[in-house]
């Protein structure tokens, strides 16, 4: 899911995703993105850290009380250093820096993979410490 209020940069990111096979949702403000999320569950977040009305660091922080497991990913402007520091802070597990490289976006996308599967294979393993092994599960594409 991509929260942004540029509508450039939602084409963008549904043009990349889409190739990569993920279902891409888009909103272009944060209020919008968090009835998404809500409703569709998506396991790896996009969101601007400076939109009108809700900013990212909102965003961020409510996807986090709803589901801590969601790995969010943090776009920024020039000079948003400080706002990414906090967003990871806010356990974001990356950033990127407008405008978006095609290799900025693969490595946050594996960050994000691998955050989503370790905490599957670490509910696996707590579930086979009752029960014998979990399923490992890959993420959801």
């Amino acid at each position: 899911m991509v929260i942004d209020d540029e509508k450039p940069t939602l084409a963008m990111f549904r043009l990349f995703l889409d190739a990569y096979g993920y279902k891409a949702y888009t909103a272009e403000n944060g209020a919008t993105g968090l009835e998404i999320f809500k409703q569709e569950k998506p396991t790896i977040v996009f969101t601007d850290i400076k939109m009108p009305g809700m900013n990212g660091l909102a965003v961020l922080q409510q996807i986090k009380d709803i589901d801590p497991r969601t790995a969010v990913i943090v776009i920024t402007g020039h000079g948003d250093a400080a706002l990414a520091e906090q967003a990871l802070k806010l356990d974001a597990v990356d950033f990127l820096n407008k405008p978006i490289k095609k290799e900025a976006l693969d490595a946050a996308l594996k960050k994000a993979e691998k955050k989503i599967s370790d905490h599957q294979q670490s509910r696996g393993y707590e579930q086979g410490s009752r029960k014998g092994p979990g399923p490992s599960s890959a993420v959801d594409r």
